[in-house]
């Protein structure tokens, strides 16, 4: 025995050579190629032994065949195994291969050496001949298939390997478009008006309805986390999807039914009844409400990562669509948006609550039958479990490990074999370094290789599973930076909407209301996508070399700076407009100051051209730097910066009145704006964004990219 470990320890010097033939897998009678499934047949698990060999001996092997020849079985004595092995690897790798039993032979050099023979997986790329033969991971692999197929693992409907050529595309994704500016014009179209509902029909007081309309709001926010999770970890996003959505069409129809409960009932005591606010229509409309709260934030990432999931990010071609198809994903909700402030908002106000809630209800309906109809032309991915679970099992096995030591070469942190990865509907993610830590939940032990089932996941992972968390680790940052955005973009609804109402809002004869010049935003984001998408994007190609033009970050940051822009031309606009309230001798009236609303105009706009860059912006760099199982949870994580910003902006709010009310002193923001000082507090967020820009480019120029195999 003694000899024979001899043997084995002047071998490991030749292991370059040995690593090449330490694992194959050769086809049964039928010539089809054996699926390794994780965790039971990987090395590092569950180590086959040579006879005779000590569970401590640097190496185990295990050989167990026929002769392609004779058909007898071969040898399995350790000597004549080693012997057979060291007299020439490369014909006994070609008689494995035509043999019509099953071989395995497996290495281990030690743990860290045997995690290292899988990484590397050079048995497969070194042999030519093998290219031609079934891979490892299915029957659809072939040259000639990779044409054909999606190279991202992606299925049809009826559960294949998705097409290129039928599948996908655009053909595919523009259905999804359609269902998300149908979904979101009829959620708009309630939040734009809720107020006016609660307080005219419901008879609530202001107070009441500001904190009713806050809470669903809230709701709302909070239900994107609820669908991506249930998408990533069971359902998938398309039956998601399709559930959300039909939570939203019955939550429509309920709203439909407390518009028309007045007009059915019966009675002289029917009206009384109904403005009572513990009246079943106010419970009804309540129900249909946060239905409707609840069905459009769970559908909203599902349907936004599934229509990106149409394009195949092995394809440089699908990559570019990819980028495209976030703009006028963008542009299609914002024209939704106008359409419900305007055409839908008019028709409740002058046609009546009944209409209103049934055209919205219409394009509900129509837009998630379109959605359905597309069924045989989607790619869909396949859910790969609950995310937090592994990131749970990242920390907990790192903290097991945490006073291992890494190996020097990276390659010997385990590792599933083959091209998948262990975690379903995913690709591989190679290592990257920085946050060392986590690493050594990857880290091999000899209790890991000597268990005789399948691996504790909580005590070792994969590094696939170590980069998911690294990932989100490293975008944390970036979404931080988009909180103070977020921030700024809610005064377009509040203190903008304010200072327009103390300035001349006519035009003429025609008067605009305040909080009309939101519009602006809007029509800003729907001119500006196409002019971003068929000219900055060829423009900018020339100059980068890039397919996009620019990087995500890279929008992401003119957003922000066009965002601080906004800022200091509100500061601009209402020191001026504070100088002429002085000048006229109207700074202690509670008077509209003789300046033209219109002179809100470009902070409107600023604003527009911030969201174009960065929204879009922010959307695309989590669809593209999320892992593959996880990008639904990642683009709910890039909407609920709205209601982080919202709630960052009500502190900042909170806090002004606290250090500028002082000695008599109105403060910034009084109730007579013409006494206070709203540059002021412009310019304030104007710094906190200049200095949120330069935070954004630091961690931007750190930022390490998710390497995909």
């Amino acid at each position: 025995m003694h000899s024979f470990n001899c043997q084995l320890h002047r071998f490991h010097r030749q292991r370059e050579a040995f690593l090449k033939s330490a694992l194959q897998v050769c086809y049964s009678n039928q010539a089809q190629a054996l699926r390794l499934r994780p965790p039971s047949c990987q090395v590092v698990h569950r180590p086959l032994r040579l006879r005779g060999a000590s569970p401590s001996s640097p190496c185990f092997l295990f050989l167990q065949s026929r002769s392609p020849v004779s058909g007898s079985p071969l040898k399995s004595s350790s000597g004549a195994a080693l012997s057979q092995i060291k007299s020439s690897w490369k014909e006994h790798l070609t008689r494995f291969a035509c043999c019509w039993g099953h071989c395995f032979l497996i290495a281990n050099f030690g743990c860290c050496e045997a995690a290292s023979l899988l990484q590397e997986n050079k048995v497969m790329n070194s042999m030519d001949h093998f290219d031609k033969s079934p891979l490892l991971e299915g029957n659809n692999s072939s040259q000639e298939n990779t044409a054909e197929y999606t190279g991202d693992g992606s299925v049809c409907v009826s559960g294949h390997p998705a097409s290129r050529k039928h599948t996908g595309s655009w053909k595919a994704s523009s259905l999804t478009i359609v269902c998300s500016f149908c979904c979101y014009l009829a959620y708009s179209s309630i939040g734009k008006n809720l107020v006016s509902y609660l307080t005219k029909i419901l008879q609530e007081t202001n107070l009441a309805a500001a904190r009713d309309v806050a809470t669903w709001q809230g709701t709302s926010y909070l239900a994107p986390l609820i669908g991506a999770f249930i998408a990533d970890s069971y359902l998938g996003k398309y039956r998601t999807a399709l559930i959300s959505c039909t939570i939203l069409i019955i939550g429509m129809m309920i709203l439909l039914l407390s518009a028309a409960l007045p007009l059915i009932s019966i009675g002289p005591q029917a009206w009384s009844v109904w403005a009572d606010p513990i009246s079943s229509q106010y419970i009804i409309f309540f129900v249909g409400l946060y239905m409707v709260g609840l069905g459009y934030g769970a559908q909203s990432p599902c349907v936004t990562s599934f229509g990106a999931d149409q394009f195949d990010d092995t394809d440089e071609v699908e990559k570019i669509k990819k980028s495209s198809f976030f703009n006028w994903h963008y542009f299609a909700i914002n024209t939704g948006s106008l359409i419900a402030g305007t055409v839908i908002v008019w028709v409740q106000e002058h046609e009546g609550w009944l209409w209103g809630f049934t055209i919205s209800t219409l394009f509900v309906t129509i837009g998630i039958g379109i959605f359905f109809l597309g069924s045989i032309v989607y790619r869909f991915q396949k859910p790969g479990g609950s995310p937090l679970a592994r990131i749970c099992q990242v920390v907990v096995a790192a903290t097991r490990n945490f006073d291992k030591v890494l190996p020097c070469d990276s390659s010997a942190l385990y590792e599933f074999l083959g091209q998948g990865s262990a975690i379903e509907g995913s690709r591989k993610l190679e290592h990257t370094t920085g946050l060392e830590f986590f690493d050594k939940a990857a880290i091999v032990t000899l209790s890991d290789c000597e268990s005789p089932g399948p691996s504790n996941t909580w005590k070792i992972c994969t590094v696939t599973q170590v980069e998911e968390l690294k990932i989100l680790i490293r975008m944390f940052p970036i979404w931080s930076a988009m909180v103070l955005f977020a921030a700024v973009q809610e005064h377009m609804f509040s203190t903008f909407v304010e200072q327009g109402m103390v300035m001349d809002k006519h035009i003429g004869s025609f008067e605009i209301p305040a909080a009309s010049f939101q519009s602006i935003d809007t029509i800003t984001v729907i001119m500006l996508v196409p002019v971003y998408e068929r000219v900055l994007v060829p423009v900018l190609r020339k100059f980068t070399g890039r397919p996009n033009g620019i990087t995500s970050l890279q929008r992401i940051g003119i957003g922000l700076f066009f965002s601080m822009s906004s800022m200091v031309s509100a500061a601009l606009v209402e020191n001026n407009r504070l100088q002429i309230a002085q000048a006229e001798g109207l700074v202690h009236l509670k008077e509209a100051v003789p300046m033209s609303i219109m002179w809100q105009g470009p902070q409107y706009f600023l604003l527009g051209v911030a969201e174009v860059f960065s929204n879009i912006g922010l959307t695309e760099f989590f669809y593209d730097e999320s892992p593959d199982a996880m990008r639904s949870l990642c683009m709910a994580f890039s909407l609920a910066n709205i209601s982080a910003g919202n709630y960052l902006s009500s502190f900042i709010l909170s806090l002004v009145p606290v250090f500028t009310a002082k000695g008599g002193s109105p403060g910034w923001i009084p109730d007579n704006l013409n006494e206070g000082h709203l540059d002021r507090f412009y310019l304030m967020l104007a710094g906190l964004s200049l200095l949120n820009l330069f935070i954004f480019v630091f961690n931007a120029m750190r930022y390490k990219c998710k390497k995909a195999s």
